[in-house]
C-alpha cells in the first residue's frame, strides 16, 4: 500500500511539473505578442511603420513611374521609393495612393499588419516592398472608393476592372 502511494505521488509531482511547464510556455508566447509597437520614431526625422527600413537609395516617384511602365501585369520587382500621400483610407489607414510618375500607386501593408495615420494625407513617406501591376476587379474598385470617402454617384460610375500600379509595403517611414 506505501508503494503504491509513492508511486501516486510520484505521477502526481510529475503532472504538477508537465502543467507548471506547459503554463509558462503559453504565458510567455503570449506576452510576447503584445510587445509590438505600431509607432517607432527614429532619429532621422521619420515616424516608421511595420518593418524597420532606411532612407537611404530610395528611387523618386519618377524613377518608379519608369519601372512600372516596363513592368506587365504578374511582374514583381522589390524596391524602394519616395513620394507623397494623395490619399489614405478614411476609415482605418489600411491603403495609401502615392503619385508615381502621372500615375497613381495603390500601397496596402504586408500581412495587414500595420495601417497609416489617417491624417496623413499629403505627406512625404519612403516605402519598401514589393511593386507590381494587376488588374483590380470593379467590386475591390468600390470598396476603394467608399473608404475614400467618395459619394455614392461616384462610387456607382466605377463600371469596368482597373489595370494600374499596385504595391505591398514591408515598411513605410513618414516625414515628421
Amino acid at each position: 500500500m506505501n508503494s503504491l502511494n509513492n508511486y501516486n505521488m510520484r505521477n502526481l509531482i510529475k503532472l504538477c511539473a508537465v502543467a507548471l511547464v506547459v503554463f509558462t510556455a503559453c504565458k510567455s508566447e503570449k506576452s510576447e505578442k503584445t510587445i509590438e509597437q505600431p509607432v517607432v520614431k527614429t532619429a532621422t526625422n521619420f515616424d516608421a511603420f511595420g518593418e524597420v527600413i532606411s532612407a537611404d537609395e530610395a528611387m523618386t516617384s519618377n524613377e518608379m513611374f519608369t519601372k512600372y511602365n516596363a513592368m506587365q501585369v504578374g511582374d514583381t520587382v522589390s524596391v524602394k521609393f519616395a513620394s507623397k500621400i494623395n490619399d489614405v483610407c478614411s476609415k482605418k489607414g489600411c491603403w495609401m495612393k502615392l503619385p508615381v510618375g502621372e500615375k497613381e500607386a495603390m500601397v496596402r501593408f504586408k500581412d495587414y499588419g500595420f495601417f497609416m495615420p489617417l491624417d496623413s494625407k499629403d505627406r512625404e513617406v519612403i516605402v519598401e516592398g514589393k511593386a507590381f501591376v494587376k488588374i483590380t476587379p470593379v467590386e475591390e474598385l468600390k470598396h476603394y472608393a467608399e473608404d475614400a470617402g467618395k459619394s455614392l454617384e461616384e462610387i456607382a460610375k466605377i463600371t469596368e476592372p482597373k489595370t494600374e500600379f499596385a504595391f505591398e509595403a514591408d515598411g513605410v517611414l513618414m516625414k515628421k
